[in-house]
């Protein structure tokens, strides 16, 4: 990994901040909205001690053994629906029906209540209706389907009122007491045929109505023309009728504050009274967090999480069977709190049980919004999250913009370190050298290092020159001297030393010359005037005259295409060849052929020498041409490794490059070179 993505990787511990603010604001948010869950404790422990003076209010609908699941509940409706069969016109939550078990499938009902009078509505599902018989509904036929509703009061009888009908569209309800029945003009009645049944609509005056209701369906079929009753009640008692009471409301509305909802249940958890909302807007705050957006959710994603708003929602039944609700029916105090995934709003919620003297008479439910609290901490959220962004992105980028100029410096060291190796001259001032930090340091030690490694390179380079200037006077006279011994009469012995020393004097004169062509071809090639020549006839002379030299060896040599022009020294270039053709021949045998190949490729000019042979030891091609590097099995005498370094010397000076590789049988020398060369 590079230095620029290490820094930015480091600069990502930046983002701890932000994770610590955003920790903190949502510890900020859970303290204020505890706060406002005791306050609103404090508020309903208050109100709920001014609601006891209403004990016959709160326990109206209670009393008796009926109370319960079989009560019938009127909704509070904003305005009067149509009589029309149709129930879109009520302004009531689907889940505010209620149902019966029904011959041929559920039984929907719903009862709503609006200034004074009962709203009745009741789908019913019915695969063969049955009418009444035309002009004698109540008595013409036995049995037909018809709707009841069961109203019944401590001091008068049970009494049924009857829907039925001859045909869809408006009815006239019957009431049915003790042995009479009759009809009842002051009711509104609509008979709704459906493709699965029949819907009744109605709307009952409720001084016609007792305290106690219940709704009862009677399907009848042709077959048996017998009827089965579907009822919410017991047939002997039906359930206390439960509504809003106007007392209570006006009580409750009296507490009203914006942002808050306060609702009123008896002991049995059914609603009594409603006031106020918790909708957003209600509290009259600018509130930014109404509208989603990128920060909106990254806000409800920090908060505290909780139990879904929707839980803290008037029940759509009319009785509240909420948890918190039920713990404050059991006479227990309960404090709750709501949040919205969506929007991150909550909702405090509080239960406070009614006593009236020492019986608990009902539940006062007090929710209220935190919208204020989510605006303040949703601003500093914002302010919080702008401020980190702007942060981070401005570390961000002086981490890069430094990273750059850093990995910048560090790479021009490198390139410059390259170029120095490359060049003859390794006394080049390196990037950086008179900064004052680490990779100033860096440098100048860099700079040290490559201007001792260039004086000891160029005491190598000079080493031949200098041993062979100094060693050849000595070598003269030590062979003048053995020639004037060889003129003087010598015993046998003696002959046999001197003839040594003069074959060990050979030799040492064979070594000064080859370190002497060395130097002389690292002079001309820096004095070589470069000229357009025929390589490929150049190699085919030469390549005659190595076979008159070598009749042992087979040359043979190629050319794709026939005639290659170079621009180079001629004299270096069959100089160089000479080399390689020495090598071959002798890491070759009497009979052994030796290929002498050249070829076109991309504007170079590329020469093979290939001679069969054992092959080159892997630790040692990469030392192979450099000076004084032998491979041979005997390496005593005047082979110091020098041939293949003049070559490789030529190559390299006429821009090319020289490389030796084995094949399966022996070994291949390739020279490249650019047919433009020095």
């Amino acid at each position: 990994m590079n230095l620029r993505r290490q820094l930015l990787l480091v600069s990502l511990l930046i983002l701890v901040l932000p994770w610590a603010g955003c920790q903190f604001i949502r510890e900020t948010e859970s303290a204020l909205r505890e706060g406002q869950q005791r306050m609103l404790a404090g508020m309903a422990t208050a109100i709920a001690d001014s609601l006891s003076q209403f004990p016959d209010e709160l326990r109206r609908s209670a009393s008796g053994t009926s109370a319960g699941e079989n009560q019938l509940y009127g909704h509070p409706l904003p305005s009067a629906p149509l009589i029309d069969g149709y129930v879109d016109d009520w302004e009531l939550n689907p889940a505010s029906f209620r149902s019966l078990r029904g011959t041929d499938g559920a039984i929907r009902y719903v009862a709503g209540v609006h200034r004074q009078s009962l709203f009745l509505y009741v789908d019913v599902r019915d695969d063969s209706v049955i009418y009444a018989a035309q002009g004698s509904a109540g008595g013409g036929r036995r049995y037909h389907d018809l709707v009841a509703l069961i109203s019944a009061a401590a001091s008068e009888p049970v009494a049924e009122f009857v829907f039925e009908a001859e045909a869809p569209g408006d009815i006239m309800a019957r009431r049915l007491q003790d042995t009479y029945a009759f009809d009842e003009t002051r009711i509104a009645a609509h008979w709704q045929d459906t493709p699965g049944g029949y819907r009744v609509e109605a709307r009952i005056p409720l001084d016609l109505l007792g305290d106690r209701l219940g709704v009862a369906v009677r399907n009848t079929t042709e077959a048996t023309n017998a009827g089965i009753r579907s009822e919410n009640f017991n047939a002997s008692r039906p359930g206390l009728f439960v509504t809003t009471s106007p007392v209570l409301e006006s009580v409750a509305e009296a507490y009203e504050q914006p942002g808050m909802r306060l609702i009123i249940t008896d002991p049995t958890g059914w609603r009594l009274a409603q006031a106020g909302a918790i909708r957003s807007g209600a509290t009259g705050i600018d509130e930014p967090f109404i509208q989603l957006n990128w920060r909106q959710l990254a806000f409800a994603y920090l908060l505290q999480p909780g139990d879904e708003e929707i839980l803290a929602e008037p029940h759509p039944s009319g009785r509240e069977q909420q948890t918190y609700v039920s713990q404050a029916l059991r006479a227990r105090p309960t404090e709750d709190w709501f949040r919205s995934s969506e929007t991150g709003r909550a909702v405090v919620v509080v239960a406070q049980p009614i006593w009236s003297g020492n019986v608990q008479t009902g539940v006062l439910i007090m929710q209220q919004s935190t919208d204020a609290i989510l605006a303040l901490t949703n601003e500093s959220l914002a302010r919080l999250i702008n401020l980190t962004m702007l942060a981070t992105l401005v570390a961000a980028a002086v981490l890069l913009g430094y990273s750059s100029w850093l990995s910048m410096r560090i790479r021009r060291l490198s390139n410059a370190a390259i170029v120095a190796l490359d060049e003859d001259s390794m006394t080049k001032t390196l990037p950086s050298a008179m900064a004052n930090d680490e990779i100033g340091d860096l440098s100048r030690s860099f700079s040290h290092v490559l201007r001792q490694l260039g004086e000891y390179n160029e005491y190598l380079r000079t080493l031949a020159g200098k041993l062979s200037h100094e060693l050849r006077t000595p070598l003269t006279i030590v062979k003048s001297s053995l020639e004037n011994l060889e003129h003087q009469a010598l015993t046998p012995e003696s002959e046999n030393y001197t003839a040594r020393a003069k074959d060990g004097a050979e030799r040492l004169q064979n070594i000064l010359n080859a370190m002497s062509e060395a130097s002389r071809v690292e002079e001309l090639m820096q004095h070589a005037e470069p000229e357009a020549f025929d390589l490929a006839a150049a190699l085919d002379s030469v390549v005659a005259a190595y076979r008159d030299a070598w009749p042992q060896r087979q040359f043979v040599f190629s050319s794709n295409p026939e005639s290659i022009t170079l621009h180079g020294s001629p004299e270096l270039i069959i100089q160089m060849l000479d080399k390689l053709v020495d090598n071959a021949v002798d890491f070759s045998k009497a009979g052994d052929r030796i290929t002498i190949g050249l070829v076109s490729d991309t504007g170079d000019a590329v020469v093979s020498v290939h001679n069969p042979g054992s092959p080159l030891p892997e630790r040692m091609r990469s030392q192979l041409f450099e000076s004084m590097v032998s491979v041979r099995k005997d390496d005593a005498g005047e082979h110091l490794g020098l041939g293949l370094h003049i070559a490789w010397l030529i190559a390299e000076g006429h821009g090319g490059s020289i490389t030796a590789d084995n094949v399966d049988d022996g070994v291949r020398f390739q020279v490249r070179l650019p047919e433009k060369s020095i």
